[in-house]
């Protein structure tokens, strides 16, 4: 005898100062699957608009933030002209998205909490978010999950993405963890790798990406199936990765060029 159909899972997502273009996929994703109920998204922000955006850009990457900003807008105009369909899609929908996203100060402040408690989540997804503590992970029933783009435990932090083929990896990871009071220490729900080879940054960075909004997915998925089997990280910590500098991409992009080359690299 049938129980009649399954409800969405209901997810509330964490993300940082601003939906960037990784992130905002990812909530498409969400909010375009029939099996996913996306309740509200939430940004840690002073303030909202394209001013602070800019600003904050700025802050975190310096002149680099230039180039972030083109390579972000070509993406933009090229997928426009190659997918003119799928982009338009994607832009009526996230007129869907701007009722359900709130830009606040602070996002464990009490009146935040009371927020997402009278959403009823069943799971958090967190993209991009500053660190998370208890008071607000744990408020969905079945916790939270987070998308870390490295291989841990052996890359944490930030960029592991550049870091794994600055320091010559075979492979990018991507990690669903589910999320803890740590930094990258939680439980492994999924995983999967990206070849390196001889692929430039862009281009590692953009699969990896897409890799792990399909495993975030899958993961949320799995979740409301009941059939989440998360793994432990080993007890060994791998490095703590920093924001790399102007410095480290250049360097990276002579490496690169060099074996384009054919020249030895040094």
């Amino acid at each position: 005898m049938s129980n009649g159909p399954v409800r969405p899972i209901r997810v509330v997502l964490f993300g940082g100062a601003y939906l960037d273009p990784p992130a905002m996929r990812f909530a498409l994703a969400l909010e375009r699957h029939p099996a996913i109920d996306l309740a509200g998204v939430l940004c840690q922000a002073p303030e909202g608009g394209w001013k602070f955006r800019l600003r904050e850009r700025w802050k975190r990457r310096g002149p680099l933030a230039l180039a972030v900003l083109l390579r972000e807008g070509l993406g933009t105009v090229g997928r426009a002209m190659t997918r003119p369909r799928a982009a338009l899609a994607d832009r009526a929908l996230a007129r869907r998205l701007v009722p359900k996203l709130r830009t606040v100060p602070e996002l464990h402040a009490p009146e935040v909490l009371e927020l997402v408690r009278s959403w009823q989540p069943d799971l958090g997804a967190v993209y991009g978010a500053p660190i998370l503590r208890s008071a607000l992970f744990s408020i969905p029933v079945l916790g939270s999950f987070g998308i870390h783009h490295g291989r841990v435990p052996d890359y944490r932090g930030r960029k592991t993405t550049f870091w794994e083929i600055y320091n010559g990896e075979r492979v990018a990871g991507v990690t669903i963890q589910r999320i803890d009071a740590g930094i990258d220490t939680g439980d492994v729900v999924k995983s999967g790798e990206v070849p390196i080879g001889s692929k430039g940054y862009g281009k590692v960075e953009r699969e990896t990406q897409d890799l792990g909004i399909r495993l975030f997915v899958e993961a949320i998925l799995e979740a409301h199936a009941g059939r989440t089997r998360p793994s432990p990280q080993p007890p060994v910590r791998g490095r703590h990765y920093g924001q790399p500098k102007a410095s480290d991409f250049l360097r990276l992009w002579l490496r690169v060029l060099g074996r384009r080359l054919g020249l030895r690299s040094t």
